[in-house]
């Protein structure tokens, strides 16, 4: 139930991203909701692909269909309130890869992969749905700019595999890793700290 409702969270935070972004790129309404699912679903549609878990979630559960169909209700009404889109959408973003990295990890664990794989598991749940959202929407990827994205998840992961290490109550790591990856993005957006610039004439 745990980990359902965890699952639960990230799709709403990614479902909600989507709207926002669509939104902001003046979208009609299905192409609003289309953004919205693959933001929210892109990620662990692959995910449950690559490690032969078909069908893929989405499709053994109404659950997540109808979550969707719920955060695009909500955000439309309430995008009025939602102030300051771009810090709203960041934030969502944000939480949306602090869940979902820890839910592909929890899979492929489930899978018998080893730690290296289930983190890239998780990066890969958390990061392509909105991998797929921008390049609909004509964005490149924050995953491909200099931004810490991925690494915060890759990070959040590798936390998660040395916490276990001790002797806690098995959700304390797993709640630990989801707040160390959105923490991590939120204090290197807030200090400006990217990867290293590989064009030497650039700033």
């Amino acid at each position: 139930m745990f980990y359902y409702v965890i699952d639960i969270l990230g799709t709403i935070a990614f479902a909600i991203s989507g709207v926002l972004v669509a939104m902001e790129k003046k979208l009609d309404l299905f192409g609003v909701f289309i953004i919205a699912f693959v933001t929210a679903v892109g990620g662990g549609t692959l995910r449950d692909i690559l490690i032969g878990d078909t069908p893929v979630i989405w499709m053994r559960s109404s659950d997540y269909v109808i979550t969707i169909a719920g955060s695009v209700i909500f955000a439309i009404l309430f995008v009025n309130q939602l102030k300051y889109l771009r810090k709203t959408l960041f934030l969502f973003d944000t939480i949306g890869i602090g869940l979902f990295t820890m839910v592909g990890i929890e899979k492929g664990i489930s899978a018998d992969l080893i730690p290296i794989m289930c983190i890239f598991l998780g990066t890969i749940t958390a990061s392509f749905g909105g991998v797929i959202r921008d390049i609909l929407c004509n964005e490149i990827p924050v995953i491909f700019r200099r931004e810490i994205y991925a690494t915060a998840c890759i990070f959040g992961g590798i936390c998660y595999f040395l916490l276990i290490q001790l002797p806690w109550d098995g959700t304390i790591p797993y709640i630990s890793a989801i707040l160390i990856i959105i923490i991590s993005r939120l204090l290197a957006v807030r200090f400006k700290i990217t990867l290293p610039n590989i064009y030497r004439n650039e700033k």
